[in-house]
């Protein structure tokens, strides 16, 4: 049926005071504004709800029959929302997020921002480590749930696909690549490189990618973590490869990211936690947030796909 409980409210208000006028007054309406709510909900219902003359405003049989009716929907409602706030008052404790680093810009801080405006008794624990110690850290449960891109083939994690990013040649803007609308390996060769660690989940899916490419670029520096290289690759040491998040926003550096290609190399970022296990309920909370906040988010690359394997 095509109403609202604002259409209820005011009904009910006329009912009450049996005046359109006294009705508009304690619900700061125009008298008009008012009639067009009752002729709605009486269009809505199929029914004539109030008699009406110049001089006063009765209600019909059938909308005294009604009344009962409006005022139950109305504090069956009330009780509810009483109910909502009661639970977000009672909510309380600390969630513990593991997340990888490049990641925790994109994601966190509006639903963070979110969360507490609804839940202000919760604290938010963030552990911002490497893939591979974000997946321990759930498996052991020093951390709530994680938010990475491994774990995908782990038999006590459950892994939910957030977004693909693709990986990006981070390049300054003065660099003479700069202007290309994208890069192959073999064009990225020919200039000074720098990359991340062996034992980085990164730079395992760097390996595995190329490991069919022979002309590879030969890095003149290592390092452990993704923001580590990028103020590098500021600084002008070379250039690097790096997953398109981590890229600082516009305008705040003087890095541009370009394609890179032949081959592309993907990652996706998803939500694990340990299988079997309910989340505690303010955890349970937050990650539902960010599982439906997927749907606001713009692709990095493309929709998230499930990879082989995963659950």
């Amino acid at each position: 049926m095509n109403f609202d409980l604002a259409d209820l409210r005011a009904f009910l208000s006329v009912a009450d005071f049996a005046s359109f006028r006294a009705a508009s007054d304690n619900l700061h309406l125009s008298q008009s504004a008012l009639s067009r709510r009752i002729d709605k909900l009486e269009a809505a219902l199929g029914v004539k709800l109030f008699s009406r003359t110049t001089r006063k405003v009765e209600l019909t049989t059938v909308g005294r029959a009604f009344v009962p009716k409006a005022r139950n929907v109305m504090r069956e409602l009330e009780d509810a929302l009483v109910g909502i706030k009661d639970t977000t008052e009672r909510i309380s404790g600390q969630v513990t997020i593991a997340c990888v680093p490049s990641a925790v810009g994109y994601f966190l801080p509006v639903a963070i921002k979110r969360f507490h405006a609804a839940y202000p008794r919760v604290r938010i624990r963030l552990i911002d480590e490497s893939s591979a110690e974000i997946l321990v850290a759930v498996a052991r449960g020093d951390a709530d749930f994680g938010l990475t891109y491994i774990g995908t083939q782990e038999s006590d994690i459950d892994f939910e696909p957030l977004l693909e990013e693709r990986f990006v040649v981070a390049c300054p803007a003065g660099h003479p690549l700069a202007k290309h609308r994208r890069v192959t390996w073999a064009e990225l060769a020919e200039h000074e490189y720098v990359t991340i660690a062996q034992g980085s989940g990164n730079r395992f899916l760097i390996d595995q990618a190329l490991s069919h490419v022979e002309n590879k670029p030969q890095w003149i520096c290592e390092v452990r973590h993704v923001p580590a290289l990028v103020s590098l690759v500021e600084a002008g040491l070379g250039l690097g490869v790096v997953p398109r998040l981590a890229m600082p926003p516009k305008g705040h550096s003087g890095l541009i990211s370009i394609p890179l290609e032949d081959p592309k190399v993907t990652r996706v970022i998803g939500l694990i936690k340990r299988r079997g296990r309910e989340l505690m309920p303010a955890a349970r909370l937050f990650y539902d947030m960010l599982l439906h906040a997927r749907r606001d988010k713009p692709a990095a690359t493309g929709p998230a796909r499930k990879k082989p394997g995963s659950r």
